[in-house]
């Protein structure tokens, strides 16, 4: 059985170039950098999780809800094959039962804030905005859309994108929580404007306060799908790798 089952939809990404060595410190055991076309991308990415099911079982009040979360890619050679996968700085959610279990269970970075969303859709436009509050500072991430979805282009930047089906989360230097996530080929709109009105000092830490100074490389607003999160492996130094 699946850990968790849900729908991920309207998922709002911005995508920064940044400089690979910012990232050390947080590349889990057995993990290295994924990079596109030789840029090193860190994303915020915001979406809404529904319809979901913890071990098969709906928790009350906690079906459906935002996250908003700031996020790495990174690859893994397993079995002769790379596993592409993400790595969070830190996730946000508005339900503190949300934050223990994943804390506990796959030792990833959430924190519990206050959030909202609104999705607006007119005749020819469609509006999707995320809002959370830390420290009593209301953040946002809005997109201004096309109404009607495409497909995602093979080989291309929203791809590498979207196209990451493991998560790590780092334990210590030694080792590392990994789990899939499985989902179809998603389909994506055409951003036509945005605001970011985020303080990445305070939400995400001192360390990524310079996001505050840039210009995101690419905007991206995916549909979403149904997904599954899997139980968790955990990667060693020792010969056993899976546990």
């Amino acid at each position: 059985m699946s850990f968790l089952k849900a729908e991920w939809r309207k998922l709002a990404i911005a995508n920064y170039a940044i400089d690979k060595d910012k990232l050390t410190e947080f590349i889990p055991f057995g993990t290295e950098l994924d990079l596109w076309e030789e840029k090193c991308y860190v994303s915020l990415v915001g979406f809404l999780f529904k319809n979901t099911k913890l071990l098969g079982i709906k928790i009350p009040y906690h079906i459906n809800f935002e996250e908003v979360n700031l996020r790495f890619y990174v690859k893994r050679f397993d079995n002769g094959e790379w596993k592409r996968g993400v790595v969070f700085i830190k996730e946000i959610v508005p339900k503190r039962a949300l934050t223990f279990v994943a804390n506990t269970v796959y030792n990833e970075n959430y924190e519990t804030m206050p959030m909202s969303h609104q999705w607006i859709e007119n005749e020819d436009s469609r509006i999707v905005e995320y809002k959370w509050i830390k420290s009593k500072k209301e953040n946002n991430f809005k997109l201004t859309a096309s109404k009607e979805s495409f497909e995602i282009s093979p080989g291309s930047e929203t791809e590498f994108i979207t196209e990451h089906y493991w998560g790590y989360a780092k334990v210590n230097n030694k080792k590392t929580n990994e789990y899939e996530v499985t989902h179809p080929k998603w389909k994506s709109y055409k951003v036509h404007d945005y605001i970011i009105d985020v303080d990445f000092g305070k939400v995400y830490g001192i360390k990524f306060e310079f996001l505050n100074c840039m210009e995101p490389n690419s905007i991206m607003l995916a549909e979403g799908s149904e997904i599954t999160v899997e139980n968790k492996n955990t990667i060693r130094t020792t010969p056993q790798q899976h546990v």
